[in-house]
């Protein structure tokens, strides 16, 4: 089916293209993004878990370049870096592509790097189903630690294989409402736009829970302000606000009488 695309199978020289397209890689450890120039754009972290075999490289590549990569080297951990417009605003996508084996392991790594997660499982393959269930517990304890909540989409992967199915949709939303998480099911090999929907929603969900947990400003500064005048004065000695209008008003009837044998006795000259 992929004949054609036979140069295009992993090898190492396509992950070092890879990496001069969407950041440098280092194994197991997040990528140096100096270089990337801040333009003062929103930025996303994701972090794609799953087991072996579940399609993690192939989505996050299917969704970088369009393009479907069947094979790859499974051992290597890189994180890619895409500007997407999401809601009509630029962000800064950074994709961190796992290499854990059949379970969570050291995973602080990107627990504490990422702010959305997409767990994958392959709809063909009950275990890698099974695994999910470790991946979304781990989270799960970590979010609870920090306090603090984070998106996570629960992604059928291999839709294509839907003959071979061992993981009904019902059962992938059954965990999904278990958790509290998004659920989809798509194909890396076959669509890119419903790949994309995926990566974009993971983003818009953890650009929400970052206004979500925005500090609220204070309202009425100009009163503030003038509390904070007044703090520097022995309120005592003012007058309430009737009695500042009396006074006023009183000032202002005895300035016109002394002035009135002035004015009086300036009608008796006569200016040459």
């Amino acid at each position: 089916m992929f004949e054609e695309n036979k140069s295009d199978i992993y090898i190492s020289p396509f992950r070092q293209r890879m990496s001069s397209m969407f950041g440098k890689s280092r194994s197991c450890s997040v990528v140096n993004l100096t270089t990337i120039p801040d333009r003062g754009l929103n930025e996303c972290n994701i972090a794609m878990l799953g087991c072996r075999g579940s399609g993690k490289s192939a989505l996050t590549v299917k969704f970088l370049t369009k393009r479907f990569i069947s094979e790859y080297d499974p051992n290597l951990e890189d994180t890619y870096t895409s500007e997407e417009i999401v809601d009509q605003q630029p962000v800064l996508l950074k994709v961190m592509d796992t290499a854990d084996q059949d379970g969570p392991v050291n995973c602080e790594r990107y627990l504490n790097w990422a702010n959305a997660f997409i767990v994958v499982y392959s709809i063909d393959n009950r275990r890698s189903f099974e695994a999910c269930r470790l991946y979304l517990d781990t989270v799960s304890i970590h979010t609870k630690g920090v306090q603090q909540e984070y998106p996570v989409i629960l992604l059928g992967n291999k839709l294509d294989m839907e003959r071979y199915r061992q993981v009904s949709k019902s059962d992938g939303l059954s965990l999904a409402s278990k958790y509290g998480c998004l659920f989809y099911e798509v194909s890396a090999c076959l669509d890119f736009d419903s790949v994309q929907r995926v990566f974009h929603e993971a983003a818009r969900e953890a650009r929400r829970e970052t206004e979500r947990n925005l500090p609220v400003r204070p309202l009425f500064i100009s009163e503030e302000k003038a509390v904070v005048s007044l703090s520097s004065t022995n309120y005592k000695e003012l007058p309430s606000v009737a009695q500042a209008k009396v006074i006023t008003v009183k000032s202002s009837r005895a300035q016109s009488k002394r002035r009135a044998p002035t004015l009086t006795l300036l009608k008796g000259f006569k200016i040459f």
